[in-house]
């Protein structure tokens, strides 16, 4: 559990809108657009963020795509460390590393400039939800990969009914998975 007070929480969740229906039928998808939209709830998280990254000694952020970018690059900023995006497989110039991973209809590819992390760097994980837990980690295994020590894994939102927790546990090593809120 994180040091987010229970009137960040509240306020991040009040920002959070729930869509119905969206993308498909069934699915009721957490919108945070109004969050991000909001400079209080934005600046909150931004802060509880930044303030995990330094407790756990994270060296440089790793934002995922495409959310996790919008709320890694300021959390970089405000903490004074760098930031080093995980793209979806060919969106990023020169030498990367991939790492392949399973979806629940097939699979996905993301990669990293691995030249931008070093056997020194403790890497914080950043994205919004944590949802079956593939993408992390995928970005964990790259992260090794690549030479560097993995911080944790820090999120705005956890979807607990989906298990990524689960899935992360082994790539995790014993760092933290810290989730600002649970549904």
């Amino acid at each position: 559990m994180t040091s987010t007070t229970e009137s960040t929480r509240e306020l991040l969740l009040s920002r959070i809108r729930d869509v119905a229906d969206y993308p498909k039928p069934g699915v009721m998808f957490k919108d945070i657009t109004p969050l991000l939209a909001d400079p209080v709830a934005f600046t909150a998280l931004t802060d509880t963020l930044a303030e995990l990254c330094l407790r756990h000694g994270a060296t440089k952020i790793v934002g995922l795509e495409a959310r996790g970018f919008i709320l890694a690059a300021p959390v970089a900023v405000r903490a004074g460390l760098g930031f080093v995006p995980v793209r979806k497989a060919g969106k990023l110039p020169g030498a990367t590393l991939s790492q392949a991973y399973e979806l629940e209809y097939g699979t996905a590819e993301i990669e990293i400039h691995a030249e931008d992390l070093s056997p020194e760097d403790r890497i914080m994980v950043i994205d919004d939800v944590l949802a079956t837990g593939g993408t992390a980690d995928a970005s964990l295994e790259l992260i090794r990969r690549a030479g560097a020590q993995v911080a944790g894994v820090a999120v705005l939102m956890e979807l607990g009914f989906l298990s990524g927790r689960a899935r992360l546990a082994d790539g995790l090593r014993g760092a933290p998975l810290e989730a600002l809120i649970t549904v």
